[in-house]
């Protein structure tokens, strides 16, 4: 089974797929099927620049995600698109890094009709005997850059215990560069979205998790979005992960939605320099007073950069809020407030 480059054109397994998009860019474009943003059809995009789609049921190119993946040949340097149609598709899925500018599309008008699921915790035994550990309990892995998403539901269907061993289950690690996430679900308990590494920009998505639901090392920008705890107790929204003040990544929250059930941290500082920054929020009244965690490191009270800007809501009530955290000035949060922040000048055309 071989593939081939002809100008615009690919050969996947017998089939002749032209390929579009402004290469080293993510725009609106390739989260997109038809003529309109937020328009599917799929017979018109199939005319102009044909998609790989899985239909579960056998009227498509695959009946599984994983096999659309392997369809696209390694180190393409052309967008390639695969319409999921509804329906749970359970199964692990890799994108690896061989593999750049892959978008899942779903319909972004009912994303939970469209849903990649599995059930794998970091306690579970992999095939080499050992435990999987938390990164490869996910139910989707993207290791490649300039990957895309919507109208897809990402989930994770194993309920956390509070405080047992081995339950974290992550739904979705994203591990590549430039990646554009736009009204998909990420759905677990602990350690729902391992933001990885690289740079993200999340617009109108909706993550739901327990402890530490949005973790990770990577420069994320999250806008817009609905932030839902599922915690019975206690719990944590997001744990980022920097060792060093030169590191240029954090998590930036602007104009998101935080509501659901629990009392919960707005962060915990799982490295030295953890950044995570909230601007413009409606925060209910689901937060520990304090906000914010130490991770009973002491230490890094004097280097985590946490902080709060003109959030609402109430649980945006800063009166007893940990004396370390930050209240921004316009000045000081500014940088946080764009794609700016994740370099999107560079890669985002929106």
């Amino acid at each position: 089974m071989g593939s081939w480059v002809f100008g615009k054109l690919l050969v996947f397994s017998g089939f002749w797929v032209v390929v579009c998009g402004d290469m080293g860019f993510v725009g609106w474009d390739d989260v997109k099927l038809g003529l309109g943003k937020e328009r599917l059809d799929v017979k018109e995009e199939r005319n102009r620049s044909r998609v790989i789609v899985v239909d579960k049921c056998g009227k498509g190119d695959s009946v599984t995600v994983q096999g659309a993946v392997d369809m696209v040949p390694p180190h393409n340097s052309e967008r390639v698109k695969i319409y999921i149609r509804p329906g749970i598709y359970r199964g692990k899925v890799l994108v690896p890094d061989s593999k750049p500018y892959i978008s899942f599309i779903g319909n972004i008008n009912r994303t939970s009709e469209t849903v990649i699921t599995w059930n794998n915790k970091a306690s579970d035994k992999g095939k080499d005997g050992g435990e999987l550990g938390t990164y490869r309990s996910a139910s989707v892995t993207v290791e490649s850059d300039y990957f895309c998403a919507t109208g897809i539901t990402f989930e994770n269907s194993v309920v956390a215990v509070p405080g047992g061993y081995g339950m974290q289950a992550v739904a979705l690690r994203l591990a590549g560069d430039k990646a554009l996430l736009y009204r998909v679900r990420v759905l677990g308990a602990q350690d729902t979205l391992l933001d990885d590494f690289g740079s993200h920009y999340f617009y109108q998505c909706y993550i739901q998790g327990s402890i530490d639901f949005i973790f990770g090392r990577a420069r994320s920008l999250y806008q817009d979005c609905a932030l839902h705890s599922t915690a019975t107790r206690s719990g944590a929204i997001a744990a980022h992960h920097r060792n060093s003040p030169n590191e240029d990544t954090g998590f930036s929250f602007v104009n998101c939605t935080i509501n659901g059930t629990g009392t919960v941290y707005l962060g915990r500082a799982w490295g030295n320099y953890s950044r995570v920054i909230y601007s413009y929020c409606d925060i209910d009244n689901i937060i520990t007073p304090s906000g914010w965690s130490d991770w009973d490191k002491p230490y890094r009270q004097k280097t985590a950069v946490f902080g709060e800007y003109q959030c609402r809501g109430k649980g945006a009530d800063r009166k007893k809020r940990v004396e370390w955290s930050k209240t921004f000035s316009f000045e000081e949060v500014r940088p946080f407030l764009g794609v700016k922040f994740i370099g999107g000048e560079q890669w985002l055309r929106l």
